[in-house]
C-alpha cells in the first residue's frame, strides 16, 4: 500500500475501534493524518485538539498502526493553525484579558469551580458569539423505533418509566436509566426520542452522550461563549444524555451539568439520564448530582431474559428481512446469552448464509453458520481458571489468591482477578468475594473500580520475574490464557 492507503486504512481501522460517532467528532475534516518512515504525524487545528487526541486517542492510533502496518509507529501530535478557519477569531479574542486563561479538566476540583465561577459571574463582552458544534448524535441520524424494542421482566420498569414520559414530559423528572452494556438502555433512550418527536414534531430535543456535552462544554470554555452553550442545552424540551459515568473526574463539567439539570427541572423540562451502573456505584460523581438523580424515578435494566432473547432474534430478523424457520430463535437464544449485540451479530451472519445459498434459514443451517459462534461462547469460565491465569502471569503459587492474608504482593493480582470474575462469570459479587480471600461483596465493587482506574490510568503493575506491564497488557495476558484453556 502507498501512504495514502496506508492512511485511509487506519481511519477506517480507528473509526471501527472507537465508533464512528466518536470518530466523526475527533478526526473529522481539521485533522490530518501524515504517514513517515517511523511516525505517524496528527496534525490538529489547535492546542485543546492536541491535548485531548494525545491523551485519550493515543493509545488506540498505536494499536491501529500495528494493526494495519505489522509493526509500531511514535505517534507524534502537531499543531497546524491552518487547518482551523476560527484561529482569527481566536487571535482576536485573545487580546481581550478576560480570555487570559487555561482549562483542564485534570486540574484541582477547587481550581476548576473557581474558574467556572468567574466565568459565570463575570462573562468577557468581547466573547466570540459564534454558534457551538452540534452533537454528532443530532445531525440528521435516524433513531430507532419505540415498537421494536422488546419489552420482558428485566426492562418493564424502564419501558413504563419511558412511555409516562411520552405521555406527559416532565412528569418523571429527571429519569434515570441504569444497566451494563449491552441491555438495551440506548435502544429505549432512541424509541423515547421518536416517539416524542412522531408526536410533537416541533418538539426542541436533544439527544447526546456524556463525552459530546464535555466536548461542547469546553468548546464554550474556550472559544464559544458560555452563554450560547446554556441556551442551547438548557432552553431544549427535552434533554436525553447517555453513558453519566463519562463525567467521572470532570469537576468542572460536573457543575455545569448540574446547574443544567436544576434549570431544566425546575422549568418543567424533561431529563432522561443513563449511566452503566447504579447511582450507588458512581463514587465520582459530585454527591450533588446523585441527590438530585435519586430524587426523580431510577429503573434498572438488566440482561435479556431467553423469552426476550427470543424476541429480539424475531423483531430483527423481520426488520432484517430475514426468512427463517420457526424453531430458529429458540435455538439462537438458548446458545447465545451475553447481550442483545451478540444476537444481533448472530443474525448478520445468518443473513449472509441465507444469501449464499438463496434460501431461508432452517435449523440445520443456523446450527452450522453459528457452529463457531456458538463455540467460543459455550466454554463457561470458572474462579479455578482465572486463578490459575492470575497466578501464571504474577508469578503466585496456585490457591494463594483464596488465602485471606493481607499482602502487598497479592493485593493487586487478588484485584484483577475478582475484576475478571466479574467480566467472565455471572456470579454474585458475594460468591467472588468469598472465593478471593474471603472478601465482602464491596471489596469487589471497590476491586473492580480501582482495575478500571489502573487500565484508564495506565497503571504499572509488577508480574512475575521482576517484571512490569501496563494493567491493561497484564489483563490481556490473562484472558489470553483463559482463551488458551
Amino acid at each position: 500500500m502507498d501512504d495514502t492507503e496506508v492512511v485511509a486504512a487506519v481511519r477506517t481501522r480507528l473509526a471501527d475501534k472507537i465508533g464512528s460517532d466518536r470518530f466523526e467528532l475527533w478526526f473529522g475534516p481539521n485533522v490530518r493524518l501524515v504517514l513517515g518512515e517511523s511516525t505517524l504525524a496528527v496534525h490538529v487545528p489547535n492546542q485543546f485538539h492536541q491535548n485531548w487526541l494525545r491523551r485519550n486517542f493515543r493509545r488506540d492510533l498505536e494499536t491501529v498502526c500495528q494493526e494495519v502496518l505489522g509493526r509500531a509507529l511514535e505517534v507524534e501530535f502537531r499543531i497546524v493553525p491552518a487547518l482551523d478557519a476560527k484561529q482569527q477569531a481566536e487571535r482576536t479574542a485573545a487580546t481581550d484579558p478576560q480570555r487570559q486563561f487555561t482549562f483542564d479538566e485534570d486540574l484541582q476540583p477547587a481550581s476548576i469551580e473557581a474558574t467556572a465561577r468567574t466565568l459565570l459571574l463575570d462573562p468577557p463582552s468581547k466573547r466570540a458569539t459564534k454558534n457551538l458544534p452540534v452533537p454528532v448524535a443530532s445531525l440528521g441520524r435516524k433513531y430507532a423505533a419505540l415498537e421494536s424494542f422488546v419489552v420482558g421482566s428485566t426492562n418493564r420498569l424502564a419501558f413504563a418509566a419511558a412511555e409516562m414520559v411520552i405521555d406527559k414530559p416532565g412528569s418523571v423528572n429527571p429519569l434515570f436509566i441504569h444497566g451494563p452494556t449491552g441491555v438495551g438502555k440506548t435502544h429505549l433512550l432512541e424509541g423515547l426520542l421518536s416517539e416524542l418527536r412522531r408526536l410533537h414534531p416541533n418538539l426542541n430535543a436533544i439527544f447526546l452522550t456524556a463525552e459530546q456535552f464535555t466536548t461542547t462544554f469546553l468548546e464554550a470554555l474556550h472559544r464559544s461563549g458560555l452563554p450560547s452553550f446554556r441556551h442551547k442545552y438548557r432552553a431544549v424540551d427535552l434533554l436525553i444524555l447517555d453513558d453519566l459515568q463519562f463525567f467521572a473526574g470532570k469537576a468542572a463539567t460536573l457543575v455545569e451539568f448540574s446547574n443544567t439539570l436544576d434549570t431544566l427541572v425546575r422549568q418543567g423540562r424533561q431529563l432522561v439520564v443513563a449511566a452503566d451502573r447504579p447511582l450507588a456505584e458512581l463514587t465520582e460523581l459530585c454527591p450533588q448530582l446523585i441527590t438530585r438523580l435519586s430524587g426523580g424515578m431510577v429503573a434498572k435494566v438488566t440482561a435479556a431474559d431467553h423469552a426476550m432473547r427470543v424476541g429480539i432474534v424475531r423483531k430483527r430478523a423481520a426488520a432484517l428481512g430475514l426468512q427463517i424457520d420457526d424453531d430458529v430463535p429458540e435455538f439462537v437464544a438458548t446458545h447465545l446469552t451475553s447481550h442483545a449485540r451478540e444476537l444481533i451479530g448472530a443474525l448478520h451472519q445468518l443473513l449472509a448464509a441465507s444469501r449464499i445459498r438463496r434460501e431461508p434459514i432452517t435449523r440445520s443451517i443456523a446450527e452450522e453458520a453459528l457452529a463457531d459462534l456458538i463455540q467460543q461462547r459455550a466454554k463457561p469460565v470458572q474462579f479455578q481458571q482465572i486463578e490459575k491465569a492470575v497466578c501464571e502471569i504474577f508469578g503466585l503459587n496456585r490457591e494463594t489468591l483464596q488465602q485471606s492474608r493481607r499482602s502487598k504482593a497479592l493485593n493487586a493480582p487478588r484485584m484483577v482477578a475478582m475484576w475478571l470474575a466479574r467480566k467472565h462469570t455471572r456470579a454474585a459479587l458475594s460468591e467472588i468475594g468469598h472465593y478471593f480471600g474471603r472478601r465482602s461483596h464491596s471489596t469487589v465493587i471497590a476491586a473492580h473500580k480501582a482495575v478500571g482506574k489502573w487500565v484508564a490510568e495506565q497503571t504499572e503493575l509488577r508480574l512475575s520475574s521482576d517484571t512490569t506491564c501496563k494493567a491493561e497488557d497484564a489483563i490481556r495476558r490473562v484472558e489470553a490464557k483463559l482463551r488458551a484453556g
